[in-house]
């Protein structure tokens, strides 16, 4: 393995699957003990939501604790048998009675409550709803918090807005509008209230209090002040700050925000015995404008001539604004309008709002604080007005500062909170209606509420997703999604192209290089190899700290809004050795800029290269060579490769590949590290190091052989490891589908030409050699999984039966069926083959007096019953490579013996296991005891000394002790370390002994129990055919770099150009698919792969890091080739060589899952529409082929009378004619009938619908 990476970088890539399994679990802290859990996830669900009180105080249900059951099924199980994977959700609650006069407290009862079953989370970061695996894809949204916007109106007036947005509650928009006045608008009501009687109404209840919130207010002596005519002129155009009233008369000697204007004024309040007076000083800004005393006078206007300004009548005045309706009183206005923004069970910024609210506003608030309080509303406006002045900006919702990442375990807890809201309605209504005598937390609590929304959100949300697993990394990326779609989120349509634009602030956070190409670009994205997301749910990337230009080890996480305020280098730029930055200038990154600053000004640098792409993205060799469009479409396509039959792992890599297949969960590691005991094709044994007298020293990892996974692809794993190797924790023990000895591999190593042959590769259409072909290289296993259920019906149950009606006629598709009517494992089937025999009863029928008579005289007949057989479906061929049975418990004759052999087996298997276990720990106590001094060895059940104390214990002894009824409370041996060890076998033995006995008593109760199927269901039977599928023309194949085509035709191998040593070429490519593509980092990897591939070495050449072109000529030189890469090319056909040499190299080549036996499709007869009575379109219906207008116009302008005739007719919806037609082809006679089209009824009854009465005249037609 060469590496030619330049930048080491400064951390290892972390856990891909970080998202999903951390998130999974600080929700549901399973593993913490429960007085220890942190305030977060389902804990504080729970606590918000409870104590729960009844209308009269009486009864009040609290939480206390909860915990998680086991889950009834494995995983493996929950597949196979389409059951949700999910474990029981248990809390304690506790149930207070009161007094109801006194309320004092007469009764707590405690008691354990189920909630539901809560789907739980695979080791891989996926769910198994329904036995299907899905996803929940994380959501990209608006974060809560303040944002402030401008816009222009038309006549070019600035209208500035702020808009605040909770987690839950109303939202609050304030506008500044052209006139300067400042309206608020509570959840985009259209009536505007003055902001100032918002204000009043929440607590500044005076002007004095308004004004001094946002001028700055100043105390001067007033004797002082009029000595000095210069400080008499300075305040002489101010206003007062308050109201002064003469404290002998009552009488207002001046009025807040009333100006100064002259000195008399002043000197009379001299006279009344005022000694210092407050100024409003103006705003400190050469813009300042004077909005807040506008929108006083604004108030006064709304409130109405003659009405007082005062908290109660603003109050008033906004809730008969919002409720349409006048207030019953001034205290329900009152807690009505608190409620809105102060009441924490109604309105709730988060912590994550209150964040982004404090720093947005450079305030101090608690970060307890999760309401709106007086002062956030008074910053908002201060900030309000400085926009206008010029002195703020405004904010890009784009920016990934102001958008955060809600991930699995707070969508869950969304779900939660609804479900316990719903709960809670409920328990208040029961707690008024049941017996209040004997009244328990389980009467009160209907786990039904919550389990439905938990399983819609499952089955049905937008973000929860049927898991993607056409290979590991289609499974990887779908985990590791954003979307900006889903509920709370955007809609398609609504998007517009800024937040679908790449933004600076994506740089190590957010892929962008993918996202599908479609209506879901830049809406649908993926996390950056890097990428973390913190408490808030931001974004956040790392960087290297840099100090007066040297590059340190410590890594910070940053997030966007963070690095805004620094600079930061690129990885590669240049050090010194001792890691200073080298240069009187470096490159940098600051606010979305890229300016050329010196070492000194750096703060971060980048921790590699890669740092700014996704995963699939960073497997791309030389993708900093590719078009951005061509990288997209390569990033989309390796996740749509199929996993081949004879794995290859690319010659030229990226360094990505062993971590994605670490990562993806497809190759199976070592949980701790010993000595491997055992290997076979479905299991590995490894005898752990640790206690030698542990007997949970063996680790069994079985393999998963031949499974289908969602995309019908074959999931495989094959053994790495021999007996007798030693692993350490980590290490690979297999490789699992699309991997090889460890790393990634999708495709294959194919030798590759660029060259035209004979115009078969034009237009990006492929040629390929049959030595592909034949020696398997692209082929790949497909496992497509069908089943039919057997029902309780009305007439009777279904059977499965090998005994069909009329068996004759159907004996070579039954060819393979077993005598109780089920597909044998192993057979070879094709389509209309029965897999499972199955009869279904028919309704009774009116017979004939004759029949009537045969019946009573011999019985029932076949005919009772019709053929429902499960059947191979059309273009389906292959081996049929498992078959499953389900089916409840099964009282009937034979199904009891079957459930007896099994169980037999099972009792069987258990004994093996006990008597290896047992012969395990009688030869381990007799190597320990063997010549020890006995203490007391004493028999359990008896009490009998079994061996005298003081005598030496002989293996003669031992031979005839039942180690199983030894007393081992007592001291054995008088040595006591010896001791100590035998009683620790014992005891462990014991244990594993426990273990093996519950495990095999819960197999034996599930057996006696039946399976659980769908109500209604009786038995399920499930076929898996696997289909081995060559390489066909129109296969889809690609290379990593967008460079797709399809198949155009399979060349033999001797026609194929060849190499002067005679080495046929795999696969001829066009090189016009170059140039204009830009994509030329596929011909780079072309040429580094064939040196590669002559020196035999794998090369690593990670993203924005690669070798060099120089470097690559260098390899092909050191491995004897022509440094330009090129090299003569012969005609396999003519032996000539070709005029211009050309470039050969190997590829990395991928087989796509568009495959031409999906797709291909015929239709002779078929399904017709009922209205329309024309063929139905689209494979699935069996459907054909549309001729529409411009069809028709082509033919027409060819003349071609008479095949547009039998098109429009007889092809299509001439019912009648179509049936002749179908009976003359049949006799070998001409076809001439013609019918009417059904298209033609349809339009007359149209015309008819709309009181046209419209007949066809055909008289005329008849008599000619």
């Amino acid at each position: 393995m060469r590496n030619f990476a330049r930048v080491k970088p400064a951390i290892r890539v972390p856990d891909l699957l970080r998202v999903q399994k951390e998130s999974f679990d600080n929700f549901l802290q399973a593993d913490v003990k429960p007085d220890e859990r942190l305030p977060q996830g389902l804990h504080k669900i729970l606590i918000d939501t409870f104590p729960i009180e009844s209308s009269t105080k009486e009864f009040s249900l609290e939480y206390v604790s909860y915990d998680i059951g086991r889950p009834r099924h494995s995983i493996r199980e929950a597949v196979e048998r389409g059951v949700t994977y999910s474990a029981p959700l248990n809390a304690t609650m506790r149930l207070v009675t009161r007094d109801p006069e006194t309320l004092v407290m007469k009764m707590a009862v405690d008691q354990g409550t189920f909630l539901g079953e809560l789907p739980q989370m695979t080791q891989n970061g996926s769910f198994i709803i329904n036995g299907a695996e899905r996803v929940i894809v994380s959501q990209l949204h608006r974060s809560p918090g303040v944002f402030f916007e401008e816009k222009t109106q038309p006549r070019g007036r600035r209208v500035c807005t702020a808009r605040v947005i909770p987690q839950k509650g109303s939202w609050l928009d304030l506008t500044l509008d052209s006139n300067d006045v400042i309206f608020a608008n509570i959840d985009k009501k259209p009536k505007r209230i003055p902001i100032t009687m918002l204000l009043r109404a929440l607590g500044l209840s005076s002007e004095s209090e308004i004004l001094a919130s946002f001028y700055p207010v100043q105390e001067k002596n007033l004797a002082s002040v009029l000595k000095r005519q210069s400080k008499v002129s300075e305040i002489v155009h101010k206003s007062f700050a308050e109201d002064i009233v003469d404290t002998e008369t009552g009488e207002y000697l001046v009025r807040c925000d009333e100006p100064v204007e002259s000195v008399e004024k002043l000197e009379k309040l001299l006279e009344a015995g005022v000694e210092t007076i407050r100024f409003l000083e103006p705003r400190n800004n050469q813009h300042s404008i004077d909005s807040i005393r506008r929108t006083l006078a604004k108030e006064e206007a709304a409130l109405g001539a003659g009405v007082e300004k005062s908290e109660a009548s603003a109050t008033m005045w906004i809730y008969e604004a919002l409720r349409g309706t006048d207030a019953p009183s001034l205290d329900h206005a009152r807690s009505y309008l608190r409620s809105m923004f102060f009441d924490s069970k109604r309105y709730s910024l988060s912590e994550v709002g209150r964040y982004k609210l404090n720093e947005r506003l450079n305030i101090t608030t608690s970060m307890d604080k999760l309401t709106l309080t007086v002062p956030d509303l008074v910053a908002i406006v201060d900030n309000l007005i400085r926009l206008r002045e010029g002195t703020n900006v405004t904010d890009d919702i784009d920016h990934l500062g102001n958008r955060r990442v809600k991930t699995v375990g707070e969508l869950l807890g969304q779900e939660f909170s609804k479900g316990l809201a719903r709960m809670a309605r409920t328990i208040k209504d029961r707690m008024g209606q049941q017996d209040r005598e004997k009244l328990r937390p389980q009467d009160l609590v209907n786990s039904r509420t919550l389990s439905s929304v938990i399983n819609s959100f499952f089955g049905q949300s937008q973000l929860s997703q049927f898991m993607e697993q056409t290979n590991p990394l289609a499974e990887l990326t779908h985990k590791r999604r954003t979307s900006a779609l889903g509920e709370g989120g955007l809609t398609r349509e609504r998007a517009g192209f800024d937040v679908r634009d790449v933004h600076h602030t994506h740089y190590g956070r957010v892929c962008p290089v993918e996202t599908p190409e479609g209506p879901n670009i830049g809406l649908i994205t993926t996390l950056s190899v890097y990428a973390s997301i913190n408490r808030f749910g931001f974004l956040e990337t790392p960087y290297r700290r840099v100090i007066n230009g040297k590059v340190t080890n410590e890594v910070s996480y940053l997030s966007a809004d963070k690095e805004d305020r620094t600079t930061v280098a690129e990885a590669d730029s240049l050090l010194d050795e001792n890691d200073r930055l080298v240069g009187p200038l470096v490159r940098a990154r600051r606010a979305g800029n890229f300016p050329m600053v010196t070492p000194e000004e750096v703060e971060y640098i980048d921790v590699s290269p890669m740092q700014l792409v996704g995963l699939s993205a960073a497997l791309i060799p030389f993708l900093e060579h590719d078009d951005a469009n061509r990288a997209l479409m390569g990033s989309n396509m390796q996740r749509q490769a199929v996993p081949l039959l004879f794995t290859e792992d690319p010659l030229v890599g990226t360094g990505m590949e062993e971590i994605a297949a670490r990562d993806s969960g497809a190759l199976v590691t070592a949980d701790r590290a010993g000595v491997i005991t055992h290997v076979d094709s479905g299991k590995i044994v490894i005898k752990a190091d640790g206690d030698e007298y542990d007997f949970d020293r063996d680790d069994v990892y079985r393999l998963r052989k031949f499974e289908r996974s969602n995309q019908d692809t074959c999931v495989n794993q094959k053994p790495l490891v021999a007996v007798g190797d030693a692993v350490e924790k980590g290490d690979i023990l297999a490789d699992g589908m699309a991997t090889k000895n460890g790393r990634l591999a999708i495709g294959v190593n194919a030798l590759v030409a660029f060259t035209p042959w004979n115009g078969y590769n034009f237009e990006d259409a492929i040629v390929v050699s049959e030595r592909v072909v034949k020696n398997d290289t692209f082929t790949s296993v497909h496992i497509v999984e069908l089943e039919t259920q057997f029902r309780e019906t009305k007439l009777g149950p279904e059977e499965l039966t090998f005994d069909l009606p009329n068996a004759t006629e159907k004996r070579i598709a039954m060819r393979n069926l077993a005598d109780n009517g089920i597909v044998r494992v192993g057979s070879r089937v094709r389509a209309g083959d029965i897999l499972v025999g199955k009869v279904s009863p028919k309704g009774e029928q009116d017979l004939s007096p004759e029949e009537r008579l045969i019946r009573a005289i011999f019985g029932k007949r076949a005919s009772d019953v019709k053929d429902t057989s499960l059947k191979a479906p059309v273009g389906m061929s292959g081996i049929v490579v498992d078959v499953k049975v389900y089916s409840r418990r099964d009282d009937t004759e034979r199904g009891r013996r079957e459930i007896e052999s099994r169980v037999d087996a099972l009792r069987e298997e258990r004994m093996d296991s006990e008597k290896r276990l047992f012969a395990n720990r009688d030869a381990m106590l007799r190597e320990v005891l063997s010549g020890q001094k006995a203490a007391t060895f004493i028999d359990g059940v008896t009490g009998e000394q079994l061996i005298p104390e003081g005598r030496k214990v002989t293996a003669t002894f031992l031979k005839k002790i039942d180690f199983t009824d030894l007393d081992f409370n007592r001291q054995l041996v008088e040595d006591l370390v010896v001791d100590d060890r035998a009683r620790r076998i014992l005891r462990s033995a014991e244990n594993k002994l426990k273990e093996l006995n519950d495990k095999y008593q819960d197999i034996e109760d599930r057996l006696h129990r039946g399976d659980e199927l769908k109500p209604g269901v009786t038995r399920l039977v499930k076929v898996y055919i696997a289909k081995r599928r060559k390489l066909r023309i129109g296969d889809k194949m690609a290379g990593r770099h967008g460079n797709k085509g399809v198949v155009s035709i399979i060349v033999p191998e001797e026609d194929m150009p060849y190499l002067p040593d005679g080495t046929p070429v795999d696969i001829c490519l066009n090189p016009l698919g170059v140039p204009s593509r830009m994509n030329v980092g596929q011909i780079m990897e072309t040429n580094l792969g064939m040196a590669a591939g002559e020196l035999g070495v794998n090369t690593i050449t990670p993203v924005f890091d690669s070798v060099s072109n120089e470097k690559i000529a260098d390899l092909l030189e050191e491995a004897g080739l022509d440094r330009d890469g090129k090299t003569v090319l012969y005609d396999g056909r003519t032996g000539e060589p070709f005029d211009q040499r050309v470039t050969v190299g190997r590829m990395y080549m991928l087989k796509l899952a568009h495959q031409v036996e999906d797709k291909i499709h015929a239709r002779s007869t078929g399904p017709y529409a009922m209205v329309t009575q024309q063929p139905l379109g689209g494979k699935a219906q069996n459907g054909g082929q549309r001729l529409g207008e411009m069809e028709v116009w082509a033919l027409e302008a060819y003349g071609a009378s008479h095949c547009l005739q039998e098109m429009l007719t007889i092809k299509s919806d001439d019912v009648d004619g179509r049936t002749e037609a179908y009976k003359a082809i049949v006799h070998g006679r001409n076809v001439e009938t013609r019918g009417t089209p059904e298209a033609f009824n349809v339009l007359l009854s149209e015309m008819r619908s709309l009181a046209l009465d419209v007949e066809l005249d055909m008289t005329e037609e008849r008599e000619r």
